[in-house]
Order: structure tokens, then C-alpha cells, then sequence
């Protein structure tokens, strides 16, 4: 006879649940959103001893005192649905961080085994666990496991038959806290029993109740009933308890947190063992440089100062020979064109214009890209970035934003639609939009060509010192990020900041094909799709008005006329602004537009080198005023087409996508405005 039966995976984020799921339910799973969340949900069908289960995969959570949407979902589903059994997953080689959370699993339900999954890293690390006294110590079956080989799965199948069943009886280990807590545990949970319908330890439901967690209350509220809580012997013993506590000064949730780390270490400690090795000296050794307090920054802006240094110096080449290759091509469709007597309206707007544009944003954005971004994805696979993002959480934290935003940031320096989306990573909904709407303060690769030619022509020409000054205005930048992080979280983004664990991986040998694949093809095309497809309309636009004349004049210096007064109130002029607006499908054309502009040919100039550039930019009025407001403003400035069409497509806001845009013009206007202001004292 087959039984219907459900079981929950649980466990902490990056522990293998993706990978026991897989391996229990192979191709028979069904993804989706948990009902009225954003949170993903998995579910999968499996059979065992004439059984059928469903698997549901819970969001990955450290906690169930629910400080992030993840953990809500998973507590709710705990607290307020049906199961036959729950499988905690545990990092092998991290017992007492994820004990925490089977500890809290255990207060709910004592239908719990422990899947001791990683057990191979933990070997590789030379850790020992004693699985026999961790199971006598936790009053639970303990199973290890390394799911990625299906070791461990049919043992763990068994238990999970046998707790559903309830042929296997657990007495999992209640945290005692204190006889105040205690009491008052017991007072709330008389007080509840027989006014709501569940099989769960009314323990947690006292605790929380007792907290007065507006999340949990809420919940609670919505499947059990408000009028429970206003019933008078329920409502008087949750007031009853809290005023005992208040009497006796005693924090709740500071205890009952205190005292489920303090048992986890103890349990932890009991129970397994490290054995030193020269891997484990080694990796003390680098964090104790990457993360030390006088070390961390010096190396962190050298490994990132080598980062943009290889980017630019190794995309100059493919970038001169992509231009060769597409001017060529663009001479000989000209001339194919002519020869078949096509319109020479015809050949100058598509070839000379659209084209011209296309061939040109491809041309600059792709090789520095391709470099980038793998280089940035080494770093995060080596475990070097998250110790980059560990050193700059303080100072997000600070600012009312999350310390997730450092990662976002440093994803921003390759392309800052790619931050956007990589904002996904930070769970409050506030915080997301702080990092969203701050990212293009952060100069992207596609900004370094200005800003790296304008440095070397007006202040100074050697490679080295060029980018220390573009390190130290990068350095700029991040304070720029703080100050406005700090603005939106004090006044339209005003809220409590979460607190999230920074999780810091091990030290791993980066798998340098597989990611220079992924990079390539979920970034780099990514990010280039967006732009071509703006890229364009936008060389149509800039053709039409270099070729339609008020008097004697194009469009194109007519419009930079009427914007010269404001380029100049920044610093710079109305060509450069003209140049800079034009310039929103990639930051890559400013200066070929502006050239444009100022040699009035009618279509996107190069330039032979540096000198020829810098001559024409003096004889156009250019001085070390105008080079250090058109670099700031560089900066600082509206997002490209594609970030902005990123940032709508991830906020589905036309006011959040508004914001993101002044946010930034405002920093360089203000910025700029004041250069100008301070030079002519």
C-alpha cells in the first residue's frame, strides 16, 4: 500500500541541499515561488519501500528568528504546515555554525535526522567527527554523507522512512535557558494548548509569542486566527510573561540566542576534532593578510590597482585590431553598396551612422569585458573577493546599507548592469535598492578609456603614476557610494538594517576554463546584447543630427550651443555634455562623439594618438579645469541604457529607475560645479 508522505531539507546556504535534493529526487522536481514570496521554492517526487514522499527544499537559512524573507519562509513552513519528517543538512567542515540552526529545527519538532553532508572536505581538512556521541548528544539520528558521490543517501533514506513512519522515536535535546524564560515558557504554553490545532512543541510558538515578533505574529495571526491571541487566558499569559521578564531585566531574544551558539560550541567541541596542516597554516597566513588590519586595504587596492591595470593594457590590442577589422569592413560594404547603386543617403546613415556606432561599441566594450570579468570571477573563486567584501561591510553597515553592497560594488567596477543584477544577493527589499541605485557611482571598464586618456594628456604620462591617480579616483568613488548609501538610508530609504553572517569560504583552485566559459557567456554576452541592441538606435540619432543644418550649422553644434552656458557652469562645455548625453548607450563613444563635434565630420572620429587628441581638445579650450570636470563627471553621471534598462527590469519601478538616475547626476553636477567654483578663487 502506498503512503503519502512529506519531507523538508533544511540547512544553511552553500551546505549541498541543491545537491541531496538532486540526488533523491533525480529529474522529478518542480520549481517555483513560495505563495505570496519571491523567495524559489523546489519540490520532487520520490519512492521508497512502497512509499511515495515529496521532497520540499527549503530556502537556505541560518536562522529561524527570521531577519530575512529566506528565513521567514522557512520558519512559517516549520511552524504551520504538515510533514512527516525533516532532514537537517550540516557542513561537515563548519559543525557549530550550522548546529545553530538544527538546534532552533528541534525546538519545532523532534521528527528531525541530521545529514552530515561534505563528510570529503572534512576528511581533506582533517577534521574528525564523533557521529555516534553527536547523535547522542542531539538526541537524533546522524547520517554522513558526501551527496555529490550518493554516499550516505540510501542510509539517509531509510531514517527518513522510518521517522515518517514513526517506527523510529526521537528525544531531540530542548535548550534549557533560564527558570525565568522557563516559567514563563510554561505559563504561555498551557495557555495555547487546545486553542490551536498543530502537532509542533508549543515551545517555539512561546518564545516567539512572548518576543512580540511582529513577523511570527503575523503568521501566527493568519493560520491559527487573530482572535486566539485576543482570547483572555492567551492573551493574559503572554502579557503575564513578558511583565516577569521586564521585572527581572531579562532580554529574550539576547538570551535564547546567546544560549543556542553557547550549546552549539559545546556540542561542536565534544564531538569533533581538527588535526593541523600545512593547507590550514597556509591559509592562516593569507587571511591573516588579506584581512589584517593594517594589510587589508594596501592589498586589496593592489590586487584591484593589477586587475584594471591587465584589463586596460591587455584590451588595447583586440580593441585596435576589432577597429581595423570593422573600419575595413565598413570600406568595402560602402563600397558594395555603391557598386549595386544603392542611395548615398542610404550608405551614410546606415554604413557611416547605425553601423559605424554598432561596430564601434562592440569594438571598445568587448575586450575589456572578456577580460574583466573572468579575472573578477578568479578572485571570487579563489575565496579572494568575499574577503574584499568582509573588509569593506563595516563601513556599508555603517551607512544604514547592507555589507553584501561591497560585492555589488566591486561586480559594478566590470559593468554596472552586472551590479545591478548582482544586487539580487542582498535580501531586504531597502537595502536591494540602496545598492541598485548606487552602483553607477562605481566607473565601469567602459569609463577607464576616457578617463585613463584625459589623466595621461593633461596630468601626467607615466603608465604607473596614471593609474595611481585613477586608483585613488576610483578610491573617490567608493567614499562617493558611502555618502549616498548614508543619504538614501536617512531619508527616502529609511529603515532598520538587517543583519546577515558573511559567510567567508575556503581557499579553492579556481577552475580557470569552466569560468572563463560561464563569464563569457552569462556576463560578457549579456552585458553586450543589451548594448547593441541601443547602440543602434543611438547611431541613427547621432547621424540625423549631424546631418540636418540650422543655417549653416549641423543640429548637432546647435544643440551644443544652446549647452554650452551649462558645460561651462560645470567645467567643461556644451560639446562635452552634448557629448556625455549621446553618449548614454555606451560611455565608450563620449570622446568619439566629441570629436565629432568639434572637427564637424559628420560621423564618429578616431584619433592617430594622444598628442594629435590632445591638440585638438586645446585648441578647443581644454584645460587642466575642463580634463579633471570631464573625468569626475565621467563618474559621476547617469547610468548607460543598458544599466538603466537593467535597473527598470529589476525594480519594475519608474520612480526607483528616476532616482537612480539623479542620484549620480547630482554627485557630478554638484562635484563638478565646485572644481570650477574653487579654480577661479
Amino acid at each position: 500500500m502506498i503512503k503519502n508522505k512529506k519531507v523538508l531539507l533544511m540547512g544553511n546556504p552553500n551546505v549541498g541541499k541543491s545537491t541531496v535534493f538532486n540526488e533523491i529526487t533525480g529529474s522529478h522536481q518542480h520549481t517555483g515561488n513560495w505563495t505570496g514570496k519571491t523567495v524559489d521554492s523546489c519540490s520532487g517526487k520520490f519512492k521508497y519501500k512502497f512509499n511515495e514522499y515529496e521532497l520540499v527544499d527549503l530556502p537556505g537559512t541560518y536562522s529561524l528568528l527570521a531577519s530575512s524573507e529566506e528565513e521567514r519562509v522557512a520558519r512559517d513552513y516549520l511552524c504551520f504546515n504538515d510533514y512527516d519528517c525533516v532532514v537537517c543538512v550540516v557542513d561537515a567542515t563548519n559543525l557549530e555554525r550550522n548546529l545553530n540552526l538544527v538546534l532552533q529545527v528541534m525546538e519545532l519538532t523532534n521528527k528531525v535526522v541530521l545529514l552530515l553532508n561534505l563528510c570529503d572536505e572534512a576528511k581533506k581538512k582533517n577534521i574528525e567527527i564523533d557521529t555516534a556521541q553527536l547523535s547522542k548528544l542531539l538526541g537524533v539520528p546522524v547520517v554522513k554523507a558526501t551527496a555529490r558521490s550518493g554516499k550516505g543517501i540510501n542510509e539517509l533514506l531509510e531514517i527518513v522512512y522510518q521517522i515518517s513512519n514513526e517506527t523510529l522515536l526521537n528525544e531531540s535535546t530542548t535548550l534549557f535557558y533560564n527558570n525565568t524564560i522557563e516559567s514563563a515558557v510554561k505559563q504561555v504554553s498551557r495557555a495555547l494548548k487546545g486553542q490551536i490545532d498543530t502537532d509542533r512543541n508549543l515551545r517555539f510558538f512561546s518564545l516567539r509569542l512572548i518576543e512580540n515578533d511582529e513577523s511570527f505574529n503575523s503568521s501566527f495571526k493568519e493560520n491559527f486566527g487573530s482572535d486566539v491571541l485576543l482570547k483572555g487566558n492567551v492573551r493574559a499569559s503572554i502579557k503575564s510573561a513578558q511583565n516577569k521578564l521586564k521585572q527581572f531585566g531579562i532580554n529574550v531574544s539576547q538570551t535564547v540566542t546567546t544560549a543556542i551558539f553557547d550549546k552549539s560550541e559545546d556540542i561542536a567541541k565534544s564531538v569533533s576534532k581538527k588535526l593541523p596542516s600545512k593547507k590550514d597554516a597556509f591559509e592562516k597566513r593569507l587571511d591573516n593578510l588579506l584581512l589584517g588590519k593594517y594589510t587589508s586595504i594596501p592589498i586589496m587596492l593592489l590586487l584591484f590597482g593589477t586587475v584594471l591595470w591587465i584589463t586596460i593594457a591587455g584590451s588595447n590590442y583586440p580593441s585596435d585590431w576589432l577597429r581595423g577589422v570593422f573600419d575595413d569592413f565598413q570600406v568595402w560594404l560602402a563600397d558594395w553598396l555603391v557598386s549595386i547603386n544603392a542611395p548615398d543617403v542610404f550608405i551614410s546613415l546606415f554604413v557611416n551612422g547605425i553601423l559605424r556606432v554598432l561596430l564601434w561599441v562592440v569594438a571598445v566594450m568587448l575586450p575589456p569585458m572578456a577580460i574583466f570579468f573572468p579575472l573578477f570571477a578568479l578572485l571570487e573563486d579563489f575565496g579572494v573577493l568575499p574577503r574584499i567584501a568582509f573588509n569593506l561591510d563595516g563601513a556599508f553597515e555603517s551607512c544604514g546599507a547592507c555589507g553584501k553592497q561591497a560585492l555589488t560594488t566591486c561586480m559594478g567596477y566590470g559593468c554596472n548592469a552586472v551590479g545591478v543584477t548582482g544586487a539580487r544577493i542582498i535580501d531586504s527589499p531597502r537595502e536591494r535598492l540602496v545598492a541598485i541605485i548606487t552602483n553607477s557611482l562605481t566607473p565601469c571598464n567602459g569609463r577607464f578609456p576616457l578617463l585613463i586618456a584625459v589623466i595621461s594628456m593633461f596630468f601626467v604620462k607615466n603608465s604607473f603614476l596614471s593609474a595611481m591617480i585613477l586608483l585613488g579616483m576610483i578610491a573617490g568613488s567608493m567614499l562617493m557610494t558611502f555618502a549616498c548609501s548614508k543619504l538614501l538610508t536617512s531619508t527616502v530609504l529609511k529603515g532598520v538594517s538587517s543583519s546577515y553572517i558573511m559567510e567567508l569560504p575556503p581557499y579553492r583552485k579556481p577552475k580557470v576554463l569552466r569560468l572563463i566559459g560561464d563569464t563569457v557567456r552569462e556576463k560578457v554576452i549579456f552585458v553586450l546584447l543589451r548594448a547593441v541592441v541601443v547602440a543602434a538606435p543611438a547611431g541613427l540619432v547621432i547621424w540625423v543630427l549631424a546631418h540636418i543644418s540650422v543655417g549653416d550649422v549641423s543640429l548637432l553644434s546647435r544643440i551644443a550651443e544652446v549647452l554650452n552656458p551649462i558645460g561651462l557652469f560645470l567645467g567643461m562645455d556644451g560639446v562635452m555634455l552634448l557629448a556625455f548625453i549621446l553618449g548614454f548607450p555606451a560611455n565608450e563613444i563620449v570622446i568619439p562623439i566629441a570629436l565629432m563635434v568639434y572637427l564637424s565630420t559628420g560621423e564618429l572620429s578616431d584619433y592617430a594618438s594622444l598628442e594629435s587628441l590632445k591638440t585638438i581638445l586645446v585648441d578647443n579650450g581644454w584645460t587642466w579645469v575642463t580634463a579633471l570636470c570631464v573625468c569626475v563627471f565621467s563618474m559621476f553621471h547617469f547610468p548607460c541604457s543598458t544599466t538603466l534598462l537593467t535597473i527598470y527590469k529589476e525594480t519594475r519601478s519608474i520612480k526607483w529607475s528616476a532616482l537612480s538616475v539623479l542620484v549620480p547626476l547630482l554627485a557630478g553636477v554638484v562635484c563638478c560645479a565646485l572644481i570650477n567654483l574653487i579654480s577661479k578663487i
